[in-house]
């Protein structure tokens, strides 16, 4: 059997709430005392549990990370950043994956509350606030990342997407292309809209008239970067060039274009977002726009935990973190024609 709070204090030969004031730190317990009961602990090989301990402070050393797709190696990138400062800090993570369900969302909100998680990190299927309207209606700190729902009362952590993908567009113009495309990811997402909007912003700058027909949307999974690839390589005249919406997409487009016999980034330039470890390793190696996952993961952690102990309080906070443009093989100089 376990050994309990009692049993040390049967060893020791002091009451349970001395045991307790030792192990915990807390109330004034003479020198010898303290000595008596530390070793009693120890001979007896006593475990504090870490529930009973959350219960007396009101706190689980638990927090919640809510993510919409642990296929897409963005977000384990994101999920190592949290679980490495949680670990720092003495805290356990609840991994929750939504598939993009939004019902499956506010399921597993709902079990993150039932088990008092400490505070909840959440990256939504959509732009949707309910699920963190009804977390800080119980008093539970929520950090949002990568999304952007406009609620004042929360902490966001994102990058700054629109910038993002007008260095990926600047990049393709300055390279010679004028029929640059746009796989583009989930629409009801700001960070789709985002990099829609800074793809506009690229060609409007350089004076490329925007087409419509050149923004085909899906979601941000390689499938979906396949089917759209079809589609836009389909259409006349034929870019020479595609922004995809992040990597996944990106590499589902380049498929796309091998199988109707096209070569890259001979015959079609082609742009991520995101610079997933893939992106490095696949041959040639993926230009993409660089966001410090883990760097993020950690950051909001942190903020969590500000939340949690009470260090921060008041309005939410804003940290954006800047892109980087990588510049690998599915890119060249297009040539003039004639």
């Amino acid at each position: 059997m376990a050994v309990t709070i009692r049993d040390v204090a049967q060893r020791a030969g002091v009451g349970v709430a001395t045991v307790s004031r030792v192990l915990n730190g807390t109330g004034y317990v003479k020198a010898e005392t303290r000595e008596r009961v530390l070793e009693a602990a120890a001979a007896l090989g006593y475990v504090p549990s870490q529930l009973a301990r959350g219960l007396v402070r009101h706190l689980s050393d638990t927090v919640g990370l809510v993510i919409p797709d642990i296929t897409n190696p963005f977000f384990p990138l994101i999920t190592r950043g949290v679980e490495d400062a949680a670990s720092e800090a003495g805290y356990t993570v609840f991994l929750c994956n939504t598939d993009n369900d939004p019902a499956l969302e506010a399921h597993d909100v709902q079990k993150l509350r039932e088990r008092r998680v400490d505070g909840i990190i959440f990256v939504g299927t959509t732009e949707r606030r309910e699920s963190v309207d009804r977390l800080l209606a119980d008093g539970i700190p929520v950090v949002v990342m990568d999304r952007q729902l406009g609620h004042a009362d929360v902490d966001t952590v994102l990058v700054d997407n629109r910038r993002g993908a007008l260095a990926a567009c600047r990049h393709l113009i300055e390279l010679g292309h004028r029929r640059i495309a746009h796989a583009a990811g989930h629409q009801s997402t700001r960070t789709g809209q985002d990099r829609h909007e800074g793809y506009r912003e690229a060609l409007e700058e350089a004076g490329i008239a925007y087409d419509p027909a050149a923004v085909v949307w899906g979601d941000f999974t390689y499938e979906s970067g396949y089917r759209v690839g079809q589609v836009l390589l389909g259409r006349y005249p034929r870019p020479t060039a595609v922004f995809a919406g992040n990597d996944l997409i990106a590499l589902g487009v380049i498929r796309a274009a091998e199988e109707a016999g096209l070569s890259v980034p001979n015959d079609l330039s082609v742009v991520g977002f995101d610079d997933i470890q893939m992106s490095a390793v696949v041959r040639p190696g993926l230009t993409t726009v660089r966001q410090p996952a883990r760097e993020m993961g950690r950051l909001a952690m942190a903020m969590l935990l500000e939340r949690i102990t009470g260090k921060v309080s008041g309005p939410g906070r804003r940290h954006v973190f800047q892109p980087e443009l990588i510049v690998r093989g599915t890119t060249r100089r297009r040539e003039p024609l004639g």
